[in-house]
């Protein structure tokens, strides 16, 4: 699988974390080309594995196209414009997105078909995008889970500069009461796609939700709970097939990222039967984790691999069996788990084992890592960090080297991957 490992035209500079001091004003292509190690970068460190990336990749793009299903990924998880478009090599559809900033940002590079998981909520950023795809071509659906959201867009496609020029393409959002977003029954939902229907500049293109906001964990209440609401997206559409233009190009979505084989099974066996477009939208696949994701992802080892960790390293010793590392809230995600110790790098990154250590906290700039009395952690020593929750992994990093392993034993810096947050 080929993609662009190093962000073309980007010159390094000293803001770029991570990189050694005498990378500052080299362009990205001449750093990667000089054989850096893994070794020579200074900590904190974000690193991705390209063997892990690639496989993970094309992984789920192979098991969604198996059942018959299409892939919208979300790239909120990355905000990387280099892995959007190897997902889109890989086999993906279009891209999902969460705010029309990040949209604007994803049609720059080159994203012609964009689905935004969220109801527009200003006019004047709706306006834009849609005289954007009516000059440039391509598609953007959007979702709507309340009357507020239709008469925006009817206001919008409403506009003299836009009349006659725009039909916004929306999905109408089932939730749950208590929930996240989404009409909360589905009556309410199809209330709205009859609404929609009757309304000048929208084109009711399908339904949409989010089972990840309904249902956490793999317990078998959890996985009934996922199964019957993607179920509901389903009977809505079925229920919708009689009003839609064109029901082959209506499009059902859900998430998929922690219960893939749930969502996967419901959709397959409608799109068995009936016409449409049947999306998983899956974001965290990609990168995967050694936290939440690993615990109740079914392809954890089979097919699925953690494509990044963080390096560390201890700033201090005050006390036996403490050891604080120069990793915090600003380098590695806690929302939902701590980071994860996997082993002590020393020399050329020889691997030594941490026994039960563990991160038991972290502030703004330092991880509290608790070892056995005895474990030999000295000053200086580099940390390597399992992560938990790619959401919120890449946000912290406008940079991030590519390894082609973090199996070997101190990795060539291969690639550089660039972020929009």
């Amino acid at each position: 699988m080929s993609w662009q490992r190093v962000p073309a035209g980007r010159v390094l500079s000293a803001d770029d974390k991570a990189l050694p001091a005498w990378a500052a004003g080299m362009d990205a292509e001449a750093f990667v080309a000089r054989g850096v190690r893994l070794s020579e970068l200074w900590t904190p460190a974000l690193v991705v594995d390209a063997s892990a990336l690639e496989g993970n990749a094309a992984f789920l793009a192979e098991w969604v196209a198996g059942r018959g299903l299409e892939l919208m990924p979300h790239g909120k998880t990355t905000m990387a414009p280099q892995l959007w478009h190897l997902q889109q090599d890989a086999g993906a559809t279009a891209l999902t997105l969460a705010t029309p900033w990040q949209v604007r940002v994803a049609r720059a590079e080159g994203i012609r078909d964009i689905m935004l998981a969220n109801q527009f909520a200003d006019a004047d950023a709706a306006a834009a995008l849609a005289l954007d795809i009516a000059e440039h071509g391509g598609r953007l659906w959007s979702w709507v889970d309340g009357d507020a959201g239709i008469d925006l867009l009817a206001g919008v496609a409403a506009r003299p500069e836009l009349a006659g020029r725009v039909r916004f393409e929306v999905l109408v959002e089932l939730g749950r009461p208590g929930g996240r977003t989404g009409a909360r029954t589905p009556e309410a939902a199809l209330a709205l796609a009859e609404r929609a229907l009757g309304t000048p500049g929208l084109r009711l293109a399908g339904v949409a939700g989010y089972e990840g906001a309904i249902a956490h964990g793999r317990s078998a209440e959890a996985l009934h709970d996922a199964g019957a609401f993607v179920a509901d997206l389903l009977a809505l559409h079925e229920a919708l097939l009689g009003r839609y233009d064109d029901p082959a190009d209506a499009i059902v979505t859900a998430g998929g990222s922690a219960f893939p084989d749930v969502v996967a099974d419901v959709l397959a066996a409608g799109a068995a039967r009936l016409p449409g477009r049947f999306v998983i939208r899956s974001g965290a696949s990609l990168i995967h984790d050694e936290g939440y994701y690993r615990s109740v992802s079914p392809f954890d080892g089979d097919g699925l691999r953690p494509a990044a960790r963080a390096i560390a390293r201890v700033v201090s010793t005050p006390e036996p069996g403490l050891a604080l590392l120069d990793a915090g809230k600003r380098d590695v995600p806690y929302d939902l788990d701590l980071p994860i110790p996997l082993a002590r790098l020393a020399g050329g990154d020889s691997v030594h084992d941490l026994g039960a250590a563990k991160v038991e906290a972290v502030n703004d700039q330092h991880a509290f890592l608790r070892t056995d009395p005895g474990c030999p952690l000295r000053l200086g020593d580099r940390v390597l960090l399992g992560l938990s929750h790619p959401c919120t992994m890449f946000d912290k990093w406008r940079l991030i080297p590519v390894v082609a392993s973090l199996d070997e034993d101190d990795p060539v810096i291969v690639g550089l991957i660039e972020t929009r947050f």
